[in-house]
């Protein structure tokens, strides 16, 4: 006899991960993972935002714990996963949030911002998830990462809108990482898969908005952008037992905007 549904979405005892999960997207991921029963270890760079974040997932009755970290320095991985597994003594599900970017033309771009926003959108993801599978996943039997894309991973260039060769290209790196660590750890009972937001209201979009934001609603389908729980539902899906069967894919979340 198969679970009753409700048990299925239930995180009661996991532990969860968040990276970059002190605002925006990887807040309304922890949100989403706390209202269902897991403890929250959040990673951040900044002090003041993560203890803000922390007070804010107390308030809502989630229990999370804030955690320090400057991911784009190679050897911080380990450390802070060491850190998190010597506290909780298990971690069972990854949300890989941390991103930048940068803009500019292609044939001005800086070769020292390639690198950075490479560093910490590709190469510092990676580390962080292996880091997680070797000393959780691995051993537990069991585990589940979330890595954060985007749209722009899957799609070409807007002609009205600044340069982003920076983000497109490292997002789609992260697709691809996806559907190759999820074929390779399939057989290990992790599943990998990952999540493809449109344009959401958040610091990071402010400016875009600010300059685009009309027009893009109006390309929109649905007529909106993404808001404080238009994740929510996705992440939860992908991170309990209800999406158990599902691994190595791409859920786009964009109101349809991918899709004209």
């Amino acid at each position: 006899m198969s679970a009753p549904l409700a048990s299925l979405f239930d995180l009661t005892g996991r532990v969860g991960l968040v990276c970059g999960g002190s605002r925006g997207l990887g807040l309304q991921a922890a949100e989403a993972l706390g209202e269902y029963g897991a403890v929250i270890a959040l990673i951040a760079r900044k002090e003041a935002e993560l203890n803000d974040a922390v007070a804010h997932l107390a308030a809502l009755g989630i229990s999370a714990y804030p955690f320090i970290a400057d991911l784009s320095s190679c050897d911080a991985a380990d450390g802070i996963v060491k850190r998190i597994m010597a506290q909780f003594g298990r971690i069972d599900v990854l949300v890989n949030n941390a991103g930048a970017t940068l803009g500019a033309p292609a044939e001005e771009y800086p070769h020292g911002g390639w690198n950075k926003v490479f560093n910490l959108n590709v190469t510092s993801l990676f580390m962080l998830t292996k880091a997680v599978a070797r000393e959780a996943f691995l051993p537990q039997g069991k585990g589940a990462v979330i890595n954060v894309a985007s749209i722009g991973g899957q799609l070409g260039h807007h002609l009205w809108r600044g340069g982003t060769i920076d983000y497109n290209t490292a997002k789609g790196a992260i697709i691809n990482m996806t559907r190759a660590l999820g074929a390779e750890w399939g057989p290990k009972n992790i599943r990998v898969n990952a999540l493809a937001p449109g344009l959401f209201v958040s610091r990071m979009t402010a400016l875009t908005l600010i300059e685009h934001g009309a027009r893009l609603i109006e390309q929109t389908p649905l007529g909106k952008l993404g808001n404080e729980s238009d994740l929510k539902g996705s992440v939860l899906l992908l991170a309990s037992d209800a999406g158990g069967h599902i691994t190595g894919q791409v859920l786009v979340i964009d109101g349809g905007t991918s899709i004209i």
